[in-house]
């Protein structure tokens, strides 16, 4: 029988533990950074699908033939699937407990990425403070770097979403 919590968990019975998800505004503090763990390694299925999904013709993102004439060996990754993989690698550490996203501002693609890399991403916590209109939530702004295997930052991203005041609270009452 185990009598500690492992860190990332909580306890939610005699030798029973949840995973924790998210975080409520007491657990931001201004200035920390987050490492994201697991890194993830863009597939073609994850390029094709959002290619699929929003319809873009770009032959930049589809074309192998256009791109070596303009001097790329490969398709470029459409940058919403960077973005996707990036931002939704955050979630789980981040605003896994959110109840809305306010703005996603200032994002960059600063380095191509291609169907293989493997990307993992940072969080800086700008500003966290109590909500005005909803006294039960937070507002966390953050800044969220992506970077691919290389060491190289492919993504920057300014995001502000709404959190639990208490995440204690939320998560007694939906089982998270």
């Amino acid at each position: 029988m185990c009598s500690t919590v492992p860190q990332g968990y909580r306890s939610v019975g005699e030798n029973r533990f949840r995973e924790v998800v998210g975080r409520g505004l007491e657990e931001f503090v201004v200035g920390q950074v987050i490492e994201h763990r697991p890194a993830r390694t863009v597939s073609g299925t994850d390029h094709a699908l959002t290619l699929a999904l929003t319809g873009n013709p770009a032959p930049v993102h589809c074309d192998t033939q256009f791109c070596e004439r303009m001097g790329r060996d490969r398709p470029l990754l459409c940058g919403i699937v960077t973005l996707g993989i990036v931002l939704g690698a955050t979630v789980r550490s981040t605003s896994g407990l959110t109840s809305a996203n306010l703005a996603l501002d200032g994002v960059r693609f600063e380095h191509p990425v291609y169907v293989g890399d493997t990307l993992r991403a940072e969080t800086e916590i700008l500003m966290a403070r109590p909500c005005r209109s909803r006294p039960e939530c937070g507002v966390v702004t953050c800044r969220t770097a992506g970077y691919n295997q290389h060491g190289q930052r492919v993504l920057t991203y300014t995001r502000t979403f709404l959190v639990p005041a208490a995440a204690g609270v939320v998560r007694d009452a939906t089982d998270y």
